[in-house]
């Protein structure tokens, strides 16, 4: 999977099980370049978003179902995963 199929899927999966008012997806792989453990096809990610439910919630708690949503991704795609909740 390139990278930009890999935004839309995790950006559709998001919204499609989380009320989010905004979202902004960036790959930042270039960060883990030259580190070991680096897979060519594993990525980045750096999520911002904006979402009055996951505010709600304890950091932990929100961070927990973003994960939960993005388990398969997270497996076979993403290598980090950053996660900013406004």
């Amino acid at each position: 999977m390139n990278i930009n199929q890999l935004i839309a899927n995790v950006k559709e999966k998001l919204q499609k099980q989380i009320v989010i008012e905004n979202i902004l997806i960036e790959d930042k792989s270039f960060l883990h370049k030259n580190h070991s453990g680096n897979q060519p096809n594993k990525f980045h990610l750096k999520i911002s978003l904006k979402s009055d439910e996951l505010k709600k919630m304890k950091r932990i708690e929100s961070y927990k179902k973003i994960h939960k949503i993005l388990d398969n991704e997270l497996n076979e795609f993403i290598h980090s995963l950053q996660i900013l909740i406004q």
